[in-house]
């Protein structure tokens, strides 16, 4: 039997470095495969997965939006919530920059910059929740009030 190392990304580190308990998740990962491959490789509800969306508002300030693996982001919600007049995903490229994390491997925790970020009200109140580890194929189970202690995301209403 081999056995599954966790990865060393930033996001494991901090995650370590902050005594969060996680259960590591590992799956196969697939090329657009997307939350709804994380969810059926794993048995979980495809709404625990949470999805770690990087954005720009129209001023290319860039933040964090975590969302139901199941829901799209509402960019006009989000940007009324905001106070600005337009809000859209960043280039791969760009997020990367600013996470120094890889699309499909992007977390929250670890992040290469601090961003702003911003939850879907309904995660926090899940039992708990798979998030990307750091690494294409790879979450992480934690409990929202592991997020919320140590990350402080504000919450909102833009999903649809």
């Amino acid at each position: 039997m081999v056995k599954e190392t966790i990865p060393a990304t930033p996001a494991v580190r901090f995650l370590k470095q902050n005594g969060v308990p996680f259960v590591p998740c590992p799956y196969k990962y697939e090329e657009k495969g997307g939350t709804a491959r994380a969810a059926r490789e794993l048995g979980v509800d495809e709404y625990a997965v949470v999805k770690t969306l990087v954005m720009e508002d129209d001023g290319k300030n860039p933040l964090i939006i975590l969302m139901h693996g199941n829901r799209q982001v509402s960019t006009k919600a989000l940007a009324r919530h905001l106070g600005v007049r337009a809000v859209q995903p960043c280039e791969p490229g760009t997020a990367q920059r600013h996470t120094g994390y890889l699309v499909g491997g992007t977390s929250p925790f670890g992040t290469k910059k601090t961003l702003p970020l911003y939850v879907e009200e309904t995660i926090l109140e899940l039992p708990a929740i798979f998030i990307n580890g750091g690494k294409r194929g790879f979450l992480v189970r934690i409990s929202p009030s592991d997020l919320v202690r140590l990350l402080s995301p504000k919450p909102v209403r833009a999903a649809y």
